[in-house]
């Protein structure tokens, strides 16, 4: 697989003082830096899902704003660095556990959370760390058509028929890919009116719509450059957020928006990974900057870039662009992640057993 490369490298002096300020802490406390000329400079790596990048890319100047004066007024010469890693989750996750230097994970699914944590990279309470679980927003699944809908696509079972051919990432490596195939999944069981251990006909629903992919990407933003740029299917499964940028800013004009009748929702997970951020000394700094997701800025600048914030008075300002959808939660349907993932995705799992590798 190819690797993954360090983007979007932000200059931010001000970080320090906002863990300063949260915690008490003197600067040394909070930072391993020379206490006599405070010049070394803090470096971030966040590691994170693959649609989550033109986000964190507009984060990270409002976490600068609010602390920029009073950092540069302490310590003027020294500045914050974050480094951006965008890839498949479950990839990203994989990674982190075999070395990559993350300070903080921002994922999109709880098991890979749960390895990081298996793997005493995470704290294993890493979701009482912060508000709501650890999770600053969801998002869900949609469809994303051509402009105008020439194939006439409503909902799921219409990527069942014969002359659809589907764009999605591949579950194996894409957190996002798994809600795609799980939220199919978890229609098929709602119409049907079927349970996980007898599936019937969901599975044969599944079998249809799996043999239209005519195309598993590594990760969502791929798949999207896939569906956009190189003009391959007539229907994409992706998150809400990255339809809603596809369709304003990727492939303006070019494409609509299809909302299922019933979705799957996506929990977004962060975490400091302590092992990591206590060795470099930038613990509080990596707390400051994920703490900082839950503030209003922040929340508002998530709903402005589609994703559903976690503080229900903003996300009720953004009705017009996050419409109530009917969701379901997939530890409701399929049980905890550690039962999704041996059902569905191990190797010869029921994802494997249904799909038609291409």
């Amino acid at each position: 697989m190819k690797q993954i490369s360090l983007t979007s490298s932000l200059s931010i002096g001000s970080v320090l003082a906002a863990a300063v300020l949260i915690t008490g802490c003197k600067p040394t406390e909070a930072n391993q830096t020379d206490a006599a000329n405070k010049t070394k400079n803090i470096d971030l790596l966040n590691v994170s899902y693959d649609v989550s990048r033109d986000f964190y890319k507009d984060y990270n100047p409002l976490f600068q704003a609010k602390f920029q004066a009073n950092y540069q007024q302490q310590h003027p010469n020294m500045k914050v660095n974050i480094n951006q890693s965008h890839g498949g989750s479950s990839k990203q996750a994989l990674a982190v556990a075999n070395g990559l230097q993350a300070d903080v994970v921002t994922l999109n699914q709880e098991s890979d959370m749960k390895l990081l944590a298996e793997k005493g990279l995470v704290a294993t309470d890493w979701q009482q760390a912060f508000p709501n679980s650890a999770v600053p927003y969801s998002s869900t699944m949609v469809l994303l058509v051509r402009s105008g809908n020439p194939k006439n696509i409503k909902d799921w079972s219409d990527l069942a028929r014969n002359d659809i051919a589907v764009v999605m990432p591949n579950p194996k490596t894409s957190g996002t890919a798994r809600y795609a195939f799980l939220g199919a999944y978890g229609y098929g069981l709602h119409h049907f009116k079927e349970g996980v251990q007898s599936s019937a006909k969901t599975d044969a629903f599944i079998k249809k719509l799996l043999a239209n992919v005519v195309t598993y990407d590594n990760g969502a933003r791929a798949a999207t450059t896939t569906f956009t740029q190189r003009g391959l299917g007539d229907v994409l499964i992706t998150t809400e957020n990255e339809a809603h940028l596809a369709a304003k800013q990727f492939a303006k004009g070019q494409v609509d928006i299809v909302y299922p009748s019933y979705s799957i929702a996506i929990a977004n997970p962060v975490a400091v990974v302590k092992t990591v951020a206590d060795k470099k000394g930038t613990t509080e700094t990596a707390n400051a900057y994920l703490a900082g997701l839950w503030e209003a800025p922040a929340q508002k600048l998530m709903a402005q870039m589609y994703m559903r914030p976690s503080n229900a008075a903003v996300l009720a300002a953004h009705k017009d662009t996050l419409p109530e959808i009917a969701t379901f939660e997939p530890v409701a349907v399929f049980g905890d992640w550690d039962s999704i993932m041996a059902t569905f995705f191990v190797d010869g799992g029921r994802f494997d057993q249904l799909a038609r590798v291409k």
